[in-house]
């Protein structure tokens, strides 16, 4: 029994593999060819494995496009955990924008096919919009008018905030290479976006929090 557990997880760690092994070259090719240019064909041959085996765990190139920016959207939705956990307006959306911030060094790739998709009018992921995210922003609303209603905050539209957090740090994952060019020719060091995300946290919420006497 041992050795057939052995096999299911050898079986089920090689499935894994592929299919980050997939949805990384998809990913690379979404980004540089847009979802209209992209092939599989493409994609099977960056990632250095047969069009076969792409169709076996992507049986479209749609799916494919789906998988990659699921796991970008997943992580950005994620990363608002905080507000439900946190101790105080300030804290939760420290924790939420260093994270966004985080996740655009993390996802450049994704984050800028995403940006194309939603430019394009969002023709396969408006599901996603209407739904999913649709429910996110409403469920994290009212916590940002509880601040609000608590002195925590300056009054404020909890959309307009959301859309310019997102707006902000965002920007360093769709216009890397625009900041990249302004830097000298050269990507931003550790030390060089660790001090932009400071000043990204302390310019936004220097501009809402009330000061405690």
């Amino acid at each position: 029994m041992s050795e057939i557990h052995s096999l299911m997880r050898k079986k089920s760690s090689g499935r894994a593999e592929t299919e980050a092994l997939l949805l990384a070259a998809a990913e690379s090719v979404f980004a540089e060819q847009g979802f209209g240019g992209a092939t599989t064909a493409a994609i099977a041959k960056r990632a250095g494995l047969p069009k076969s085996n792409l169709h076996y765990y992507f049986p479209t190139k749609e799916a494919l496009y789906r998988a990659v920016l699921a796991n970008v959207l997943e992580a950005w939705l994620a990363a608002a955990a905080s507000f439900d956990r946190a101790a105080s307006a300030e804290q939760a959306l420290t924790a939420y924008i260093e994270a966004k911030m985080d996740l655009a060094r993390q996802f450049p790739l994704a984050s800028r096919i995403f940006a194309s998709e939603i430019m394009r009018g969002a023709p396969l992921v408006q599901d996603f919009l209407e739904t999913t995210l649709k429910a996110w922003l409403a469920q994290r609303e009212p916590i940002i008018d509880g601040w609000i209603a608590a002195g925590q905050l300056r009054p404020l539209s909890a959309k307009t905030l959301i859309y310019m957090i997102w707006a902000t740090t965002q920007h360093y994952a769709d216009f890397a290479h625009q900041i990249k060019t302004l830097n000298g020719g050269h990507d931003l060091s550790t030390r060089e976006f660790d001090a932009a995300k400071r000043q990204v946290v302390e310019t936004i919420l220097g501009g809402i929090l009330i000061e405690r006497p």
